[in-house]
C-alpha cells in the first residue's frame, strides 16, 4: 500500500473501548510485551487487546504519548513497518510507547476505531487521537510524523518519559539531562496545567535574560495552547469567508500547528503577509516569527518558511 496522509475530521470516540467490570488484563501494563507480532518488540513496545486498551493506551496517554498501529499478518508491509516503527521506539527511549492491535485477533476495537484499512498508525494524547498515517511508510518519513508528534505533545505538557514496558536485551541504559531548575517553575505550571502561571514564569525568566532561546521558545509553546484552547469552533469558516479577518488567519494556522500540519500553517501565514500592509502586516510576521519559535530553528520547515518570508517581504 502506498504512503497516504491520514486524517479524519473531528474526535474518534474512545468511552466505547472501556474495559467491562470485571473483564481481565485491566490493570495497568497489563498489555502483553510485544514478540512474535510481525517481528516487532522492544522495550517500549506492547501487544494491545480489547480487554487492555482502556489502560494500557488512554490510560498510558495521560503521561506519555501511545502511537497506536493496527495491522494484520495478512497486510502487504505491516511486518515491516511494525519493525520500523519498534526500532524507532527503542531510539526515541520511551518519549512514546508503540502499542499493536492485531485487527484479526480484536475485529471489536478495529471497528470501534473506525478502521478501514492497515497498517494504520494513529497517536493517543490524555485519552485523544492524533491521526498520525496510513499505509506502510519508511523509517526517514515515520520519523517525521513522530517528530511532529513529539512536537504536540510538548505544546500540550507532555514532556516525559516511560519507563520500559517490556524486556530489551540489547537495550542501553538512557542518562537522561538533568532538569535544569531555572525552568522548574514554568515546567510545574505546565504540568499542572496552569498555563497562566507557566506563561508569567516565562516571561520573568525572559525579563532575566532577554536572549534565553528555551525560555522564548517554551512562551510560544505555552501561549499556543492557550490560544487554541480559546479557539472558536467557526474559526476556520470565519477565515474563509473573510481573507482580511487577520485574528481569524492567526487562529486557523495556531490550530494547524498544533495538529501537526506546520507548513500549512506558515503557508498561511505567508500568504496573509502577501495581502496585508503596515500594522496588521507587521502582526502577522510577529506570529509567524512565534511560530517558529515553537517548532524549532533547526527544523527544516523553518528554513525553508524564513526564506519565504523573506521574498514576500522583499
Amino acid at each position: 500500500m502506498s504512503q497516504s496522509n491520514f486524517s479524519r475530521p473531528g474526535a474518534i470516540d474512545l468511552s466505547s473501548l472501556r474495559k467491562p467490570a470485571g473483564a481481565p488484563g485491566g490493570a495497568p501494563g497489563a498489555g502483553a510485551p510485544a514478540g512474535g507480532g510481525g517481528g516487532a518488540a522492544g522495550a517500549y513496545v506492547l501487544n494491545v487487546s480489547e480487554p487492555t486498551f482502556q489502560s494500557d493506551v488512554i490510560e498510558r496517554s495521560l503521561q506519555v504519548p501511545v502511537v497506536v498501529e493496527f495491522w494484520s499478518p495478512r497486510a502487504q508491509g505491516a511486518a515491516a513497518l511494525g519493525e520500523v516503527l519498534a526500532r524507532l521506539s527503542t531510539e526515541y527511549a520511551g518519549k512514546f510507547v508503540l502499542a499493536r492491535v492485531d485487527i484479526d485477533a480484536n475485529p471489536q476495537l478495529a471497528q470501534a476505531v473506525g478502521v478501514q484499512s492497515v497498517p494504520l498508525v494513529i497517536a493517543v494524547l490524555r485519552g485523544q487521537v492524533v491521526p498520525l498515517f496510513q499505509g506502510a511508510v519508511g523509517e526517514p518519513e515515520a520519523r517525521q510524523y513522530l517528530d511532529q508528534l513529539m512536537q504536540v505533545a510538548v505544546a500540550n505538557g507532555i514532556s516525559g518519559r516511560s519507563e520500559p514496558v517490556a524486556p530489551a536485551a540489547d537495550a542501553a541504559p538512557v542518562e537522561e539531562d538533568a532538569p535544569n531548575p531555572r525552568y522548574e517553575a514554568a515546567e510545574n505550571a505546565v504540568g499542572a496545567g496552569d498555563l497562566d502561571g507557566a506563561i508569567a514564569a516565562y516571561e520573568e525568566l525572559i525579563k532575566e535574560t532577554p536572549n534565553d532561546a528555551e525560555a522564548k521558545s517554551g512562551l510560544a509553546r505555552v501561549q499556543l495552547v492557550k490560544r487554541t484552547q480559546e479557539a472558536p469552533a467557526d474559526i476556520r469558516t470565519r477565515a474563509a469567508d473573510n481573507p482580511a479577518d487577520i485574528e481569524a488567519q492567526l487562529l486557523v494556522a495556531d490550530v494547524d500547528l498544533m495538529g501537526g500540519h506546520v507548513e500549512d500553517a506558515f503557508t498561511r501565514l505567508i500568504n496573509t503577509i502577501q495581502t496585508t500592509a503596515g500594522d496588521d502586516r507587521n502582526a502577522v510576521r510577529l506570529h509567524l516569527l512565534e511560530l517558529f519559535d515553537v517548532v524549532g530553528a533547526d527544523d527544516e520547515r523553518v528554513g525553508k518558511a524564513r526564506r519565504r518570508l523573506m521574498a514576500a517581504l522583499f
